[in-house]
């Protein structure tokens, strides 16, 4: 009896514990990249953009980002090592990233701002060479949730994201949309 007591009360402290807790949200989605190329044109990635967050003040949270863009394209120049035309690039960038975010509901509406910090990771191979970069990376950007059904909502959400690969500055926007869960 003395056994079925205490669960029972650890189960309610508990739960009033999580109760005090403001929430947050996980949010999953298709994203668009578009980026610099070395020949000074524009370039488009597609992928995959994630994010958790978690709620520290009813306006304020936490986000932990991640993103993932792939993509390949032609060059009419030569490839410097094998000399081929046309140079033919394969590309991928992941971009980790942390910060806080500004949220608040309207209705079925919630409008989100966010400054977020981190890194980037670039891989990029040609016929006959391969290379690399890890640079420091912020984005600062937002977007908007809307309510779908209790506990999920569908995002759309933009970015200006900035890297520093090879000692180049590149300024990127990146577009994001999917489902959020709330918890």
């Amino acid at each position: 009896m003395f056994k079925a007591t205490a669960v029972a009360i650890v189960l309610f402290c508990s739960t009033l514990g999580f109760a005090q807790l403001p929430g947050g949200s996980v949010f999953f989605g298709y994203s668009y990249f578009n980026v610099d190329q070395p020949t000074g044109d524009r370039g488009s990635l597609n992928g995959w953009n994630g994010s958790v967050e978690g709620k520290v003040a009813p306006l304020l949270g936490i986000v932990a980002d991640f993103s993932g863009h792939y993509g390949a394209q032609d060059f009419p120049a030569a490839c410097p090592a094998t000399l081929e035309f046309p140079c033919h690039l394969n590309s991928s960038t992941h971009n980790f990233l942390f910060g806080p975010q500004l949220s608040f509901s309207v209705g079925k509406f919630r409008p989100f701002v966010h400054a977020l910090f981190g890194g980037s990771h670039i891989s990029g191979s040609a016929t006959g060479i391969s290379v690399s970069d890890t640079s420091f990376a912020y984005a600062l950007g937002g977007g908007l949730d809307y309510h779908l059904a209790p506990l999920i909502s569908w995002r759309i959400q933009g970015d200006a994201l900035q890297t520093r690969f090879f000692g180049n500055t590149q300024s990127n926007a990146r577009i994001s949309t999917g489902i959020v869960f709330h918890f």
